[in-house]
Formats: structure tokens, C-alpha cells, sequence
């Protein structure tokens, strides 16, 4: 046996033995994050310890997913399965203990019939539906995927390239199948009293997928190797929005309001001549 069959033959072993998984979730390409565990009130249970958290919240919070923008679209059409990214970005928010959450979802047609049946008189009396209780929500948080792929780059040309001939052919096959996946996410904080954006983030996520047999054998065939081996496109996109709010949290730790000359909304400084 030569030495690069050897070589050859190591790392496919090495390769195949990682075949059935993928490399966690990278924040920004350096560090695993994912969502994790649960939250109630100001407690929390099994959270990821990377997430950002404060000493006390900052306000109310409502996260609103704009359903009728671009991204959405593109991001329901090729991820179907995933379905709404307001889960769990509610839960990461719960958890940083950085805003209260109320609901402003899908659920709140639940919460006004309630209220509707007790107007009714349908509700047992002191049940305690009427005016007054719900709580208002200071911020909205908008998200947005700007973009999430799969398979945008490969080990197998480089590495083939290294070994050479025939030997470098065959775990070039085989090491095609080891792909990146890269997401990055936009948040937006909105103040729902003046209307004024008071915070933006970018973050982003990749990950390694172990797709062997497919790389080695053309290609992954429905429900075969190759689909056993992919990770879910959802932990990439779900890492990229934790780290989005991270950065997000660290910058409204330093908060400043920003000013204009004369006040908000009152013409500014960039006037217009007559």
C-alpha cells in the first residue's frame, strides 16, 4: 500500500467515523450556541450559559415577525418545517431576564375572547377579566433572516488537491461531502411610545455538515445516508439570532439616547432652503 492510499485511508476512516454527525452551531463562526432549556418569570432551567442575561429588565416586550416581508417569505419557502423564529426568541429574551414578554402573537385573539365572554356574562363571576388588566408593551422587537444556506463551501477540492492522484481523487469524493452552513439575522428594538428605533444587531451562525456517502457516491438520495447526516438548517439559524440578541444586550448595556438640536421630530438639522 503506498503512502498517500494510507493517508487516503486514515482520514476516511477518521471522516466516516464522524458521518453521523455535524459540528454544533458557531456564533459568528467561533463559538456554539443554541437554545436550550426553559424559563418562568425570572427563573430559568437548563439555559445555554452564553447567553447574555441582566441584573433586572429593561421593560416590556412584544416580538412582532413581519410575515409579509421578503425574507419571509423566502424563509418559509425553503424551510417549511421551521415555522415561526417568535418562539424562540421569545424564550432567549425570557431568559436574559433583559425584558418582560407579552404577547401580541397569534394568541391574543385568545386573550380578548376571554374578555368577550365575560362580557357576555358567559364567565363565572369574580374571574377577574374585565378592564385594565393587560400590561403595555414599551418595545417591539422586529427579526429578520437576511440569510441562511446550506452547503456554501466544501473540503473536498482543497484536500483532494493535497494528497494528489487517484488516491487524492477518492477522499476528495469522499470529503465533498463535508459542507458549511451559514446563517446571519437581523434584530430591530422599536420604542412603541415615540416610534424611534433604539437598537439594531447583525448576527450570524455556521456550522459543519457530515454528509460522507453522499460526497463518496454521488449525491444523497431522499431518506438515506446522506439525510441521516445533515444538520437541521434550524440550529444555524437559531444560533445566528442568539447571537444577534447577545450583541443587541451588550449595546443596551451602554445605552445613550440620541438627541437632535431643538428635539426630536422638529425639523432636525439638515433644513431645506427656501
Amino acid at each position: 500500500m503506498t503512502k498517500s492510499s494510507v493517508v487516503v485511508l486514515a482520514l476516511s476512516l477518521l471522516l466516516a467515523a464522524a458521518s453521523s454527525h455535524a459540528t454544533k452551531p458557531e456564533l459568528g463562526g467561533a463559538s456554539d450556541m443554541t437554545a436550550t432549556g426553559a424559563a418562568s418569570g425570572s427563573s430559568t432551567a437548563g439555559a445555554n450559559p452564553q447567553l447574555e442575561n441582566c441584573p433586572q429588565a429593561l421593560g416590556t416586550l412584544a416580538v412582532v415577525e413581519d410575515t409579509a416581508a421578503p425574507w419571509w417569505g423566502d424563509y418559509i419557502g425553503r424551510y417549511p418545517r421551521l415555522g415561526s423564529t417568535v418562539p424562540v426568541l421569545r424564550m432567549m429574551i425570557q431568559q436574559s431576564n433583559c425584558f418582560v414578554v407579552v404577547e401580541r402573537g397569534q394568541a391574543m385573539s385568545n386573550l380578548m375572547q376571554e374578555r368577550a365572554l365575560e362580557d357576555s356574562g358567559e364567565i363565572r363571576s369574580g374571574s377577574n377579566f374585565g378592564k385594565g388588566q393587560m400590561v403595555a408593551a414599551d418595545f417591539t422587537m422586529s427579526p429578520s433572516i437576511q440569510f441562511a444556506e446550506k452547503g456554501t463551501g466544501g473540503l473536498g477540492g482543497a484536500l483532494g488537491g493535497l494528497i494528489g492522484g487517484s488516491g487524492g481523487r477518492v477522499f476528495g469524493a469522499i470529503a465533498g461531502g463535508v459542507k458549511s452552513n451559514e446563517a446571519a439575522t437581523t434584530l430591530l428594538l422599536i420604542d412603541n411610545r415615540s416610534s424611534v428605533q433604539i437598537s439594531s444587531s447583525v448576527g450570524s451562525a455556521k456550522n459543519m455538515d457530515f454528509n460522507l456517502f453522499g460526497g463518496a457516491f454521488g449525491g444523497s438520495a431522499g431518506g438515506g445516508a446522506g439525510a441521516f447526516t445533515n444538520t437541521p438548517e434550524g440550529k444555524v439559524i437559531t444560533a445566528a439570532f442568539a447571537d444577534s440578541y447577545n450583541q443587541m444586550v451588550r449595546s443596551l448595556r451602554n445605552y445613550q439616547a440620541q438627541t437632535v438640536e431643538g428635539g426630536l421630530g422638529k425639523g432636525g438639522l439638515l433644513q431645506v432652503g427656501d
